[in-house]
C-alpha cells in the first residue's frame, strides 16, 4: 500500500504552550485507517493540523521534520498557497467543533460545496454532488439540509455535514478529528460505516478519537500518542488487546463498560423535586422539535437523556434552563442556579478572555478558587493563561464544567460533558459528576449520545426519539429489559 501521509521527526513549538509534539513518526496508506488514541492535550488535534498546514500558519508556531509528504508530496517547505490547493482536493478534515467549523451565515450546501466551488465546478453540477455527500453522511433529506444554515441544525446534524464537506471532494486522504463526537450511537456507527466505505475505496483515513471502542472497531492500526510523543504503535488487536505502554494500559482500562456497579437510586431515599418540565413543546418553523415531554428531576439524582441526534436533547436542555421559552407547557425551576455544561463550549466562551478571568466571572462567594477548580477537572493551573483557543477540545470541555462548578449550582444541565474527552480524564470527570450528586445533593440532567456513559452515572433514564419520550425507567431496568424497538436499537448499536 502506498502512503498518503508519511511523517518522521514530526515537532511542533507553540507560542502560548511550547512544545506540543516532540519526534512524532507516522504513516497512513491507502485502504487502511489508522487510530490515533490518546490523553486529552497529548497533541492529537494538533498533529491533524499539522498535517494540513494549519498549525505552520500560526503566528509563533515552529514546525520541523525530516519527512512531511502528503500523496507523495514533500511540504516541509510548502507555502499557504499549496497548502490552500492540497486541502480539499488531496486531503480532507473533519473537525471536532462543528459549530465552529461552520460559517453560520452560509447554507449547509455552500459549506459543502465550498471545495467544489474551488476546484472550478459548476454550481449546477454541484448541487447533486453535495445532496450525494449529506446522504451519504447520513443526513435525512439532505436537498432541505443544504437550504439550511449550521445554526437551525443539531450538534451531531453539524457533525455530519462536516463529514459530507470532507468527502465531497474526492479527497485521498482523509483526517477525521473526533468525527463522532456528538453523535448517538446508532448515528456513530453509520459515519463509521461511511468511513470504512471510503477505506474500501482506496482512500487512507487518519481516526483521531478518544473512544477505544470506535478504534477497536474500524482501525487496522493504532497509534498512542502521550504528552506530544507516539509510545506505542501496531495492529489494533496488538496494541488494544496486550497494550505495553503504561498510557496504552489506562486507556483501554478506563473504557466504560457493563452496569452502574453501585446504583444509587437503591441506596438512599430520593430528595426533593428541584427541576420540572411538563407537557413541554418548542417549535422551530414547520419542525416540532418537542412534542410534550414531561421530565422531573430531584435533589442528588441523576437523570440520563439519550436519544438520537436531532431528537430534541439539546433543546430540552435550552428550556430547563431557560435560554429559550417553550411554545407549550411550564418548566419550574425549584432550586437555584442552574448552570449549563454546554455541547460547544467553545461558543459559549468570549475568545478575548483567558481561562483565569473566565472562572472568576461565573465564581460566587464561597466556591473554590479558580486552581482549584480547574484542579478538580484535571488541569494544571497553566491553563489559567490560556485563551479557549488556545485550548484543546477535551481541556476547552473541563473548563466548561469547571466554569459551572464556580457557581456552586444545586441543578446541572450537561449536554454532552464528556463527549470530547478521553477515557481516562472521561472517568474522573463522571466520579466528579457522581460525588456532587451524593455528597452535595446537586440533581444533575446528563445528556448523551454515550450509553455506556449513561449507564455508569445515572439513576434513572430517559429517552426520546423525535421530540418524544418513547421510553423512561430505573437504569439498569430499562438497559436490561427495554420495551421501546428504538431503545433496543441505541443499546445494540453501543455494544
Amino acid at each position: 500500500m502506498s502512503a498518503l501521509a508519511s511523517v518522521r521527526g514530526l515537532s511542533v513549538r507553540l507560542a502560548a504552550a511550547g512544545s506540543v509534539l516532540d519526534g512524532v513518526d507516522l504513516d497512513v496508506a491507502a485502504g487502511e485507517i489508522v487510530a490515533l488514541v490518546g490523553a486529552s492535550g497529548a497533541g492529537k488535534s494538533v498533529l491533524a493540523r499539522t498535517l494540513l498546514g494549519l498549525t505552520q500558519a500560526e503566528p509563533g508556531a515552529r514546525v520541523d521534520a525530516s519527512r512531511l509528504q502528503i500523496d507523495g508530496s514533500d511540504l516541509r517547505r510548502a507555502g499557504a498557497r499549496r497548502w490552500r490547493r492540497i486541502r480539499g482536493s488531496r486531503v480532507g478534515l473533519v473537525l471536532q467543533d462543528a459549530l465552529q467549523s461552520l460559517d453560520p451565515l452560509r447554507t449547509i450546501g455552500a459549506e459543502v460545496g465550498e471545495t467544489l466551488a474551488a476546484a472550478g465546478v459548476p454550481r449546477r453540477a454541484r448541487e447533486p454532488r453535495v445532496e450525494r455527500a449529506l446522504a451519504d453522511a447520513g443526513l435525512a433529506e439532505p436537498r432541505a439540509i443544504a437550504r439550511r444554515r449550521s445554526g437551525e441544525l443539531s450538534g451531531g446534524m453539524r457533525q455530519r455535514a462536516l463529514i459530507a464537506s470532507a468527502v465531497v471532494g474526492g479527497a485521498r486522504l482523509i483526517i477525521a478529528d473526533e468525527p463522532t463526537t456528538a453523535l448517538d450511537a446508532t448515528t456513530a456507527a453509520r459515519v463509521l460505516d461511511l468511513l470504512d466505505a471510503q477505506r474500501a475505496a482506496g482512500a487512507g483515513i487518519l481516526l483521531i478519537t478518544h473512544d477505544m471502542r470506535q478504534a477497536e472497531r474500524v482501525a487496522d492500526r493504532v497509534a498512542v500518542i502521550d504528552a506530544g510523543r507516539i509510545v506505542e504503535a501496531g495492529p489494533t488487536t496488538a496494541v488494544l488487546g496486550a497494550p505495553q505502554h503504561p498510557a496504552t494500559a489506562a486507556l483501554v482500562a478506563a473504557v466504560p463498560r457493563g452496569p452502574n456497579p453501585a446504583p444509587r437510586g437503591a441506596a438512599r431515599p430520593r430528595g426533593e423535586i428541584v427541576l420540572s418540565g411538563s407537557a413541554l413543546r418548542r417549535q422551530y418553523g414547520p419542525v416540532a422539535a418537542l412534542g410534550g415531554v414531561d421530565l422531573d428531576l430531584r435533589a442528588g439524582e441523576v437523570v440520563g437523556l439519550v436519544g438520537e441526534s436531532g431528537s430534541g436533547k439539546s433543546t430540552l436542555a435550552r428550556l430547563l434552563i431557560g435560554v429559550e421559552r417553550p411554545d407549550g407547557g411550564r418548566v419550574r425551576r425549584l432550586a437555584e442556579p442552574v448552570r449549563l455544561v454546554p455541547q460547544d463550549p467553545l461558543g459559549s466562551f468570549d475568545p478575548r478572555l483567558r481561562v483565569g478571568r473566565i472562572l472568576s466571572s461565573a465564581r460566587r462567594d464561597g466556591a473554590e478558587t479558580p486552581e482549584r477548580l480547574l484542579a478538580r477537572v484535571g488541569l494544571p493551573a497553566a491553563v489559567l493563561a490560556r485563551r479557549p483557543a488556545q485550548l484543546s477540545g477535551g481541556q476547552r470541555q473541563r473548563v466548561a464544567i469547571a466554569r459551572a462548578l464556580a457557581a456552586l449550582p444545586r441543578v446541572l444541565v450537561c449536554d454532552e460533558p464528556v463527549s470530547a474527552l478521553d477515557v481516562t480524564t472521561q472517568a474522573g470527570i463522571l466520579d466528579l459528576l457522581v460525588d456532587l450528586a451524593r455528597a452535595d445533593d446537586v440533581g444533575i440532567v446528563f445528556i448523551s449520545h454515550d450509553l455506556a456513559v449513561v449507564r455508569r452515572v445515572a439513576d434513572r433514564v430517559v429517552v426520546l426519539r423525535g421530540g418524544r419520550v418513547v421510553e423512561e425507567g430505573e437504569v439498569e431496568e430499562v438497559y436490561a429489559h427495554p420495551r421501546d424497538a428504538f431503545t433496543r436499537a441505541l443499546i445494540a448499536a453501543s455494544a
